[in-house]
């Protein structure tokens, strides 16, 4: 007997045949792709204790940066980690909660997974320990994934994937449609903005930024990210996501539910941060990320340029998760 998901994805079949072939690749948006500067150097540890607002709890910078450690702030607020995410396996495991953070909201640099169904989170890493998910541009975090799961249990992954399947996700993203943006710069992955308050223009670009750039670097699961992106990015993705714009694409919600939070195993895309967002559809789409149900994906996105991409992630951050 097929699968509900196989099921419900027959009926697309005509609809991924009939779309037209993908137009010429354009290259990866370095905004959406930030990758660490050779001669990045992180601030020394004066031995202070960071806090955050709302916590009782203190971290020195070298605790929230030891991949074996995810720091927890707000404890009241979810389960306990199990041990894969709270301090992973010395020496090739580490903390699932470091990069995710202690209730998996992650950031631009990485995924969210509170809420992503289990056994999308188990594939996942599949596709990873097999080399079937990489991505468009290496240097990138991403590329630490291969070995971190092929030293990771079956065990390990199921436990790590009960617990964020478990979690409710919430709103992280302020999407802000503007003309300027803050000049900003490359740190872990990520772009931040410069204390200076220079400004320029936005251009075709999406530029996410944490609200409070410390409270993430304490990897604070209260920190709030703004995506600023051009002035009608909105409404373009919604036209293209509800309507398929024209026979471009197919209607999103045909997979990933009324309101895009997922419909089974397919993961919910509402709420997500954008630059991530646009890396998987252009990842999808250059071919990197192949792993199970990727090939239904490239049919999708065979015909969305860059710009397409960004309305899309516009449009999908600014829902509710």
């Amino acid at each position: 007997m097929k699968s509900c998901h196989a099921l419900l994805l027959l009926p697309l079949a005509g609809a991924f045949a009939a779309m037209a072939p993908a137009q010429s690749q354009e290259p990866p948006p370095a905004w959406a792709y930030p990758v660490n500067p050779p001669d990045l150097k992180p601030p020394v540890d004066d031995g202070a204790l960071r806090r955050v607002p709302g916590s009782s709890a203190a971290f020195t910078l070298t605790q929230v940066r030891d991949r074996q450690f995810s720091p927890v702030w707000h404890p009241q607020e979810h389960p306990p980690q199990p041990e894969v995410v709270a301090r992973g396996r010395k020496p090739d495991v580490p903390a699932c909660g470091f990069c995710h953070r202690a209730d998996g909201p992650g950031g631009p640099e990485n995924a969210n997974l509170a809420g992503l169904p289990k056994a999308y989170i188990i594939q996942q890493a599949a596709d990873f320990k097999s080399g079937a998910r990489r991505t468009s541009v290496p240097k990138r975090n991403i590329d630490q994934k291969p070995g971190m799961f092929q030293a990771a249990t079956d065990a390990e992954v199921e436990s790590a994937a009960d617990y964020f399947s478990s979690l409710k996700p919430r709103r992280i993203i302020k999407v802000v449609e503007t003309d300027t943006v803050p000049k900003t710069y490359i740190t872990a992955n990520h772009l931040a903005a410069v204390s200076t308050g220079e400004t320029e223009a936005i251009g075709r670009r999406i530029i996410e930024v944490p609200e409070d750039l410390e409270r993430f670097v304490s990897r604070d699961t209260h920190a709030v990210f703004i995506a600023y992106v051009p002035k009608g990015s909105v409404k373009q993705g919604q036209t293209l996501a509800t309507t398929g714009g024209g026979g471009k694409t197919i209607q999103c919600a045909i997979c990933h539910g009324p309101d895009l939070k997922g419909l089974g195993p397919v993961p919910g895309i509402a709420g997500r941060s954008t630059n991530y967002t646009v890396r998987q559809l252009y990842d999808f789409k250059n071919g990197t990320r192949a792993g199970t149900g990727s090939a239904l994906m490239k049919s999708v996105v065979e015909k969305l340029t860059v710009d397409d991409m960004l309305a899309l992630a516009a449009y999908t951050a600014s829902l509710a998760p």
